[in-house]
């Protein structure tokens, strides 16, 4: 087994010194990689990143999943360069941003219209808006485990550590206002019964469901997405589907296309704006035509504004990226690197005798250290988070960087790359103390 020779330089540890001091926790979101694995990003290319000293990453991280072509892509730059050109930014209506607008609806079942934003956390937001105009009714439902973005509303329940029973939410963040709690209902994922129990009970006060279609790492189980829709359907609530993570990921028409079921609203984020600051929320005509100005001072008029909305360099980035996902064979490739690192890593954790699994879809997966069915975030929260961390910690120790519980294929990840990854892991595993499968 080879061990990891990576030495850091000087002035990264200066780097990361300075980051410490300037930067809460010396990060830039709620995830820190152990300190003798930690590193400053220096530039990126293709399947790989590069740090201030210089080493070399195999990046399943993809800048948390935007860059489905990897870093530095020809077509993506060559598009961003033309565009600055004319200007970075114009606070209206352009060119690029009504394509994309027209890319969106031709791909996304449930788009007719979108509404363009900066982030995923300001398209679920604004999705909940959209049902809360619609219904005229307040209440949400969300799923425990899923993750929706930074707001009052999404953070509840997104990864509580102490549970309630449902529906009762947990805030996942300090300085959320009481009064949310109340307005929020929690379920279990991949379970109808609870869900349809909770639908039926709140039906008269509920706005809308909103869901991940995959939530985090946990693929439906057959059925339970149509089962939502028909449930939510036949009680008049609007159903969401949170796309930041799916939307042009699992197929060109998203979740919506890969599963076949279509919710009545769209999160989308991510991949559509190419790695450039862009999200938005699409659906019908008649739920989001309320975001038109016209109906100001109507009572049903949604106020919804932002600098950068439809920036034209982040609308030609993702144009670009789209345009290179139409290609003959693109799904082909993407899922089919996906599930021969995920048959490999199966091996690898079966060899190793550790109670583990690859949970996930072939675009988007990691290894879970637990045994047992991994069907919603319970389930996820049993398995051995020391265990994961380590794991990720001795694979960015060899090269190999992913976020903690996920990581992100993309159209450039070769079978060289493949391979690489698969070394690392087997030492990675070797290294890790040995919690056995149960017999």
């Amino acid at each position: 087994m080879s061990e990891p020779t990576r030495a850091r330089s000087a002035r990264e540890t200066d780097l990361l010194a300075r980051a410490s001091k300037r930067l809460p926790g010396g990060v830039l979101g709620t995830y820190k990689y152990a300190a003798d694995a930690a590193f400053v990003v220096k530039n990126g290319k293709g399947s790989k990143i590069y740090d201030v000293s210089g080493r070399e990453y195999i990046d399943y991280v993809l800048a948390s999943g935007p860059l489905v072509l990897g870093h530095a892509h020809p077509a993506v730059v060559a598009a961003v360069q033309k565009q600055i050109e004319g200007g970075s930014t114009y606070f209206m209506v352009n060119e690029p941003i009504i394509q994309l607008a027209e890319e969106i609806c031709e791909a996304m079942p449930c788009a007719e219209q979108v509404r363009f934003t900066s982030t995923g956390s300001e398209a679920t937001f604004f999705a909940l808006r959209v049902a809360r105009t619609y219904r005229q009714r307040d209440k949400i439902l969300k799923f425990e485990g899923g993750y929706h973005g930074a707001h009052d509303y999404s953070m509840m329940s997104s990864a509580p550590r102490a549970p309630k029973a449902f529906p009762a939410p947990v805030p996942d963040s300090s300085g959320i206002p009481h009064s949310i709690e109340s307005e929020v209902l929690i379920a279990p994922f991949n379970d109808l019964g609870t869900v349809e129990g909770i639908i039926a009970t709140h039906a008269d006060e509920l706005a809308a469901v909103l869901v991940e279609p995959l939530q985090r790492l946990v693929p439906p189980q057959p059925g339970f997405l149509q089962g939502l829709r028909d449930i939510t359907r036949r009680h008049g609530v609007l159903l969401i589907f949170d796309e930041v993570v799916t939307g042009f990921r699992l197929a060109y028409g998203g979740a919506q296309q890969y599963y076949g079921v279509v919710p009545d609203l769209a999160a989308i984020g991510k991949i559509v704006g190419g790695g450039f600051p862009l999200a938005a929320v699409c659906g019908s005509e008649e739920l989001m035509r309320p975001f038109d100005p016209g109906f100001d001072g109507t009572g049903t008029f949604i106020s919804q504004s932002g600098t950068l909305n439809g920036n034209p360099i982040a609308a030609a980035a993702g144009l670009a990226t789209l345009a290179e996902l139409r290609k003959p064979g693109a799904y082909d490739t993407l899922h089919g690197t996906g599930r021969r690192l995920m048959a490999g890593l199966t091996e690898l954790v079966g060899k190793a005798g550790l109670a583990a699994q690859v949970v996930g879809e072939p675009v988007c997966f990691d290894v879970l250290f637990t045994d047992e069915p991994v069907v919603d975030y319970r389930a996820v929260q049993r398995a051995d988070a020391a265990l994961s961390k380590t794991f990720t910690t001795e694979l960015v120790k060899r090269g190999v960087v992913k976020n903690n519980q996920k990581m992100y294929m993309s159209l450039v990840h070769s079978p060289a790359d493949v391979a690489t990854t698969l070394q690392a892991c087997e030492d990675a595993l070797k290294v890790l103390p040995k919690k056995k499968a149960k017999a």
